[in-house]
C-alpha cells in the first residue's frame, strides 16, 4: 500500500524521507553478503620515495587474516598494464594501486589486509611494517608561487586589450589564496565487491554515477560492460568526491578476486583526506580597473592551482571573471603547480567557487575605492549578453535577485564606512557577492510503466547524492500525468537501468527531469491513442488498460539537448547577502543573518530546492571561516585529518538562512524550464562573508579561512 507523501505550504516532502529517517534506507556499506570479508588499507608513512622492504608475515599469521596484498603479490589490473601504443608522458595518470614500489604522497596505499572481521583486518593492518628509500618531498606551495609552476595545456584568454585594467583611473591589484578544502560527507566512502564468476562482477559502491563507475571498472579489469553491475541506492553526501573510481575501489575488487568471497572496504575518516580528492589550494591575483563613475575598464585574473606530481587536475577558477561582468577587456591566465600530494578533484562549485572569492572580493574592494555601493557597482556593469562569447543568455534575472536579497537582508542598514556600526558590543557588517555556473543538460533515457492498478513506475540509472532527485522526478511525472504523487515510484541507483549521466555539475534535473517529462508525454499520448477520437487531456489510465485488456503500458524514451543549447549562453545565477557580528577584542565572527537568492529557472520541488540553497550556504560559511586541510610540510602529512581538528560548521554556527528564488522558467534549456542550483548555492557565499567582515572591521582578509587571529 502506498503511504501518502507529506506535504506542507512549501511543497511536497522527500519521497525517500521516511526511509532515511527510520534507517530503512540502505547505503553501500550496509549490504551484508554471505561469507563476506573485510579490508583495511595500509598507507605509506613517508611522502616520496620507494618501498625498500615490506614485512607482512605477522599480519598474514594474525587470526582471521585471509590475505595481505602488496605490489609484490597483488594480481595486476589488466587496464593498468601499459601498451606499446600508449605515448610516454611526464605524468603517469591516476594512481595505480599495488602497481609498483613508488611512493607518491603520504598515505599512498602500500598494502591491504583482508580478514573475516573488520576488527581483525584492522589489527592485521597494524602489523604490516615497511622500510623506505626516502626522497626529498615538496608539499608546500612556494612563497613566490609564479616561480616553478608547470604550465597547463589550457590557453590564456584575452578579450580586448591585454591587462587593460592598468590604464584605468581607479584601479587595484591584490592576491587571494584559498586553502585545500577536504570532502567530508557524513557517509564515508565504501564499496562491497563480489565476483559472481571469474568475468562477472557486482559492486555496491558510493558513486555519483552508476554507469560511469561501471564503465571505468569494466575498462580497468577488461570486462564487458554488461558483466559489471553497480548498485548505489542511497548516497550520504559526496560533493564531487564520488565522481570517479578511486584506488580503494580497485583494491577491494582485487581483494575479492584473491580471497574468492565478497569484500567490504570502508575508508576511515583520515583516509578521506588522502583517498578521494579535495578542493585544491589555489593562489589568485586580480587586477581590476574602472572609470571614476564605476564602469569597468578591464579585469585580469591569474590563478595557480595545486595538483599532484603524477596526475593533472584542472578546474576553472578564472571562469567567473570571463562571464560575470560586462568588462570590455578581460585577461585570464591559469597554471598548475605539481606537488607531492594526492590528486585534487571536483568539489561543489568547482573552480567557480574559488574564483568567485577572488573576483567578488576585488569587486568589493573596488566599490570602496570608488565610494560606491557594491550593488550599484554590479548593476553598472551588468552583462546583458555573455562577455565570454557574445551570445544572448537563455534567461537571466540576476538584477531581480539583487533586489530581492537586498530587501531581505536589510541592506539599507549597511554603513558605507567600515567599522561604523555596532550591536551589543559587537561590530556589525553587511556584505554581498554574486555567482554563476554553467547550466547544462545531458542525454538521458527513461523507462515509464503504468500498471493496471494505476501506479506508475519510472526507472533511471541516476544516482542521488542527497538533493532529492527522486522527489523532483516524481513531481514532474505527477504534474505531467495528472495523478497523485503517492502512486509514482522512481527507481534509480542501478547501472542496469536506462542510461543516465553522473550526478554532477548541477545537471540532473535538467537532464533526467527532461527525460521524465518527455517519457510521460509519450506515455500519455499512447493512452490517448487507445482512447480514440474521444480522448481527453485527463485519461482514466486504469479504465483504459482494463478496456484494452492490458496489464500495463510502458515507454522507453531518450531525451537530448536541442539546437538552442548551442545558440544561447546558459547559466545559473546567485547572490548571497550576509550580516555578520565581529567581536572587537577576540576576533570571533558570528553569522547573524543570511539571505540567498537563486536565479535557476523554474523551481520543481520547493522544499528540496530550499534545502539545496541552505546546504550550499552552510558549505560557504565553512569555506569562509573554518575549513582548511593543514599539512605539516616537514613530513608531508595532514595534521587535522579528523572532525576534531578539521572544522566544519555545526548548528551553533548557522543562523536562520533565507533561501529565495526568482522562479522564472528558462524557455530554451529544456522542456521543464529548470536550471541547476547545487553549485550556485555555494558560489559567492565565501566572498559575501569576507566582504561583510571587512564592512564590520575595516580589515580585509584575502587568505581563507577568516580565523580570529587574522582580525585582532
Amino acid at each position: 500500500m502506498n503511504k501518502p507523501i507529506p506535504t506542507s505550504a512549501d511543497g511536497m516532502s522527500r519521497v525517500d524521507g521516511r526511509a532515511k529517517v527510520t534507517g530503512a534506507a540502505k547505503y553501500s556499506a550496509e549490504y551484508n553478503q554471505p561469507n563476506m570479508a573485510y579490508a583495511v588499507l595500509v598507507g605509506s608513512t613517508i611522502t616520496k620515495g620507494t618501498v625498500a622492504t615490506i614485512d607482512t608475515k605477522a599480519a598474514s599469521a594474525a587470526p582471521g587474516v585471509l590475505a595481505v596484498l602488496t605490489y609484490l603479490n597483488s594480481p595486476k589490473v589488466p587496464g593498468h598494464i601499459p601498451t606499446k601504443a600508449q605515448k610516454p608522458s611526464s605524468k603517469s595518470g591516476p594512481l595505480k594501486v599495488f602497481y609498483d614500489n613508488k611512493i607518491l604522497y603520504n598515505g599512498h596505499p602500500i598494502a591491504m589486509v583482508v580478514a573475516d572481521t573488520f576488527e581483525r583486518a584492522q589489527y592485521g593492518a597494524s602489523l604490516v611494517k615497511a622500510t623506505y628509500n626516502k626522497e626529498a618531498h615538496d608539499t608546500q606551495p612556494p612563497k613566490n608561487i609564479t616561480q616553478g609552476v608547470g604550465a597547463w595545456g589550457g590557453k590564456d584568454f584575452t578579450k580586448g586589450t591585454v591587462d587593460a585594467w592598468k590604464t584605468a583611473p581607479i584601479k587595484l591589484e591584490q592576491e587571494y589564496t584559498h586553502p585545500s578544502d577536504v570532502h567530508n560527507p557524513m557517509e564515508l566512502h565504501a564499496i562491497i565487491a563480489r565476483w559472481d564468476t571469474p568475468d562477472k562482477l557486482t559492486v555496491w559502491d558510493k558513486t555519483q554515477g552508476t554507469q560511469a563507475t561501471r564503465d571505468d571498472i569494466a575498462k580497468a579489469f577488461k570486462l564487458k560492460k554488461e558483466d559489471v553491475q553497480v548498485n548505489s541506492q542511497f548516497v550520504g553526501g559526496a560533493f564531487g568526491s564520488a565522481l570517479q573510481v578511486w584506488p580503494h575501489e580497485v583494491a577491494a575488487i582485487l581483494g575479492a578476486q584473491v580471497v574468492k568471497r565478497p569484500v567490504k572496504l570502508v575508508l576511515s575518516r583520515p583516509d578521506m583526506f588522502t583517498s578521494v580528492g579535495y578542493r585544491p589550494y589555489t593562489w589568485q591575483k586580480i587586477g581590476i580597473g574602472a572609470t571614476t563613475d564605476g564602469k569597468l575598464v578591464g579585469i585580469t585574473h591569474e590563478a595557480v592551482g595545486q595538483t599532484s606530481s603524477f596526475e593533472d587536475f584542472a578546474e576553472g577558477p578564472i571562469n567567473t571573471s570571463k562571464g560575470l561582468y560586462a568588462s570590455p577587456n578581460i585577461t585570464t591566465r591559469y597554471k598548475l603547480l605539481s606537488l607531492d600530494v594526492n590528486t585534487p578533484t571536483w568539489m561543489r562549485g568547482p573552480g567557480e567557487a574559488t574564483g568567485a572569492f577572488a573576483l567578488e572580493s576585488a569587486m568589493d574592494e573596488l566599490s570602496y575605492a570608488l565610494k560606491m555601493d557594491p550593488i550599484d557597482l554590479r548593476m553598472k556593469n551588468y552583462a546583458k549578453t555573455d562577455p565570454d562569447n557574445g551570445k544572448e543568455y537563455s534567461s537571466k534575472f540576476l538584477d531581480e535577485a539583487y533586489a530581492m536579497g537586498a530587501a531581505q537582508i536589510g541592506w539599507e542598514n549597511r554603513q558605507a564606512q567600515p567599522r561604523a556600526a555596532s550591536q551589543n558590543g559587537w561590530l556589525v557588517g553587511y556584505g554581498m557577492a554574486g555567482g554563476m555556473f554553467g547550466a547544462y543538460r545531458d542525454v538521458a533515457v527513461i523507462k515509464a510503466m503504468m500498471k493496471a492498478d494505476g501506479t506508475l513506475t519510472i526507472q533511471s540509472a541516476v544516482s542521488d547524492i542527497g538533493p532529492g532527485t527522486g522527489t523532483a522526478m516524481v513531481l514532474i511525472a505527477a504534474n505531467k500525468m495528472g495523478i497523485d504523487a503517492g502512486k509514482i515510484k522512481f527507481e534509480m541507483g542501478d547501472s542496469s537501468l536506462p542510461d543516465a549521466p553522473m550526478q554532477g555539475g548541477s545537471a540532473t534535473v535538467s537532464a533526467v527531469g527532461s527525460a521524465v517529462h518527455d517519457a510521460c508525454t509519450v506515455l500519455k499520448e499512447k493512452f490517448q491513442q487507445l482512447m480514440g477520437n474521444g480522448g481527453t487531456d485527463k485519461p482514466d489510465y486504469v479504465k483504459i488498460l482494463k478496456d484494452n485488456n492490458l496489464p500495463s503500458l510502458e515507454v522507453l524514451t531518450k531525451s537530448a539537448p536541442g539546437p538552442d543549447n548551442q545558440k544561447y549562453s546558459m547559466q545559473s545565477w546567485s547572490v548571497h547577502f550576509v550580516k555578520v557580528l565581529v567581536h572587537p577584542a577576540t576576533g570571533v565572527v558570528k553569522i547573524d543573518k543570511v539571505a540567498c537568492v537563486a536565479d535557476c529557472g523554474k523551481i520543481i520541488s520547493p522544499k528540496t530546492a530550499r534545502s539545496q540553497v541552505v546546504g550550499g550556504a552552510i558549505g560557504g560559511i565553512g569555506m569562509a571561516l573554518m575549513e582548511e586541510g593543514i599539512i605539516d610540510h616537514r613530513y608531508g602529512r595532514y595534521v587535522n585529518n579528523n572532525f576534531a581538528d578539521y572544522h566544519v560548521p555545526v548548528n551553533a554556527d548557522i543562523p536562520q538562512i533565507d533561501a529565495m528564488f526568482v522562479n522564472k522558467p528558462d524557455p530554451y534549456i529544456n522542456p521543464i524550464g529548470a536550471k541547476g542550483m547545487a553549485e550556485i548555492a555555494l558560489i559567492g557565499m565565501a566572498p559575501a562573508v569576507a566582504n561583510a567582515v571587512y564592512n564590520a572591521t575595516g580589515k580585509r582578509v584575502r587568505d581563507l579561512p577568516i580565523t580570529p587571529d587574522k582580525l585582532i
